[in-house]
C-alpha cells in the first residue's frame, strides 16, 4: 500500500486501506467518465459560459487534469491574471513588511508538516512557493495582510495548480470574492457564517441546536476551522477538491451546505452526546468515515440534505447576524 497519497499527504497510521480501496476502485470508473466529458466541453478553451451544463459537470466533480484551469475560469482568476500582466512578480520584486514577512515564515514549517512536498527537503520543496504567494497577497490586500489558515488554502492551490501566480489569483479569488471577510483581522465575516450555520441548524434539524443550546456550547468551538480552513485536515483530500470545485463557482454558500450535510446526516449520533466535550468530539467523529471518504455519493447528498438553500436567505440571515455579532464586539 502507498503511504503517501497522490498529493503528497502521508496516510495516518490508521488509515483503512481497504475500504478505501474499495471506493477507489468504484471512483475511477466515474472519473474516467467524468473526464471523457471533460475533454469535450473544454476541447483546448480558456474560457467556460456559465449554463445549467456546466454547473452540472462541476457538481459532478473536474477531472483532476483539468481542475486548475477550471477554477482559474470560472473564478475568474484567469481574467484578473490576464489583465494584470506582471502584477505578481512586482509585488514579489517591492518593498516587504517585515511584520508580515515574519508571520508568514512563522507559519512555513506548521503548513502541513505531514505533506513530503511541503518538506524542507523536498525538491522542488513547495515552502519556498508557499512563502512567495503569501508574501504577495499579503501586499496585495494590505486589509488582510496575513492570517492563520491562509497557509493551508494557498498550500492546497500551490498542489492543485503547480503554479505560484494561478495559486495567488486563485487566493485573491477566494479571500477577496467569494469568502465574505472571513481573514480580516477582526474576521467579522467568518464570524457572521457561523452564526448563519447556527440559525440554518435551528431551521433545518433543529434538535442539533435545541442540544447545542442546553449545554451551552458556541458554534465557533465546532465548526471554525470548516470555516477557515474549507475543510482541509477535516476531510479527506478528494472530498475537499470537490467541495472547492463548486466552491469556485456557487460560491460561499457550499461550505453551508457541506456543514448541514454532516450534520443532518448525523444527528442522531450527535443526540447522543450528554455534556459539553461529548458535544465536541461528537462533532470531531461526523467528519471521519465512509460516508466523508466516499466523496461522489457525499457531493450528491450535500445538494439533497439540506433542502432548499437559497443565497437571499443567506444573506439575510448574514444581515442579522452580522448585527449581533457586531453588538458583541
Amino acid at each position: 500500500f502507498c503511504r503517501v497519497d497522490p498529493y503528497g499527504f502521508e496516510r495516518p497510521e490508521d488509515f483503512d486501506y481497504a475500504s478505501y480501496e474499495a471506493f477507489f476502485s468504484r471512483y475511477l470508473v466515474v472519473l474516467t467518465r467524468r473526464a471523457i466529458k471533460w475533454s469535450k466541453l473544454l476541447k483546448g478553451k480558456t474560457s467556460i459560459q456559465k449554463t445549467l451544463k456546466v454547473k452540472r459537470y462541476i457538481r459532478k466533480g473536474i477531472p483532476s487534469e483539468h481542475r486548475a484551469l477550471v477554477w482559474m475560469i470560472v473564478s475568474g482568476a484567469q481574467a484578473n491574471m490576464e489583465q494584470n500582466p506582471g502584477y505578481y512578480h512586482r509585488l514579489l520584486e517591492g518593498e516587504k513588511n517585515d511584520k508580515l514577512v515574519e508571520a508568514i515564515k512563522t507559519d512555513m514549517n506548521r503548513t502541513f508538516p505531514d505533506n513530503v512536498k511541503f518538506r524542507k527537503n523536498a525538491d522542488p520543496c513547495l515552502q519556498h512557493t508557499l512563502y512567495n504567494v503569501l508574501v504577495a497577497y499579503g501586499h496585495h490586500n494590505k486589509a488582510v495582510g496575513y492570517c492563520q489558515g491562509m497557509n493551508f488554502i494557498a498550500g492546497y492551490l500551490i498542489l492543485i495548480t503547480k503554479n505560484e501566480e494561478e495559486s495567488f489569483w486563485l487566493l485573491d479569488a477566494l479571500i477577496g470574492r467569494i469568502l465574505p471577510d472571513y481573514y480580516s483581522p477582526a474576521m467579522l465575516g467568518l464570524k457572521t457564517d457561523q452564526e448563519v450555520l447556527g440559525e440554518l441548524v435551528k431551521m433545518k434539524v433543529p434538535a442539533v441546536a435545541e442540544l447545542m443550546e442546553r449545554h451551552g456550547v458556541m458554534w465557533t468551538l465546532v465548526v471554525s476551522r470548516w470555516f477557515i480552513c474549507l475543510f482541509i485536515d477535516i476531510l479527506p483530500v478528494e472530498t475537499v477538491l470537490r467541495i472547492w470545485d463548486c466552491l469556485f463557482y456557487e460560491g460561499s454558500k457550499i461550505i453551508f451546505r457541506v456543514a448541514l450535510t454532516l450534520i443532518k446526516q448525523h444527528q442522531a449520533f450527535i443526540l447522543e452526546a450528554t455534556n459539553f466535550p461529548d458535544i465536541c468530539d461528537k462533532f470531531k467523529q461526523i467528519t471521519k468515515g465512509t460516508f466523508v471518504t466516499e466523496c461522489h455519493s457525499f457531493m450528491q447528498k450535500i445538494f439533497t440534505d439540506p433542502g432548499s438553500l437559497s443565497m437571499a436567505t443567506i444573506n439575510k440571515l448574514r444581515e442579522t447576524c452580522r448585527e449581533k455579532v457586531l453588538s458583541q464586539g
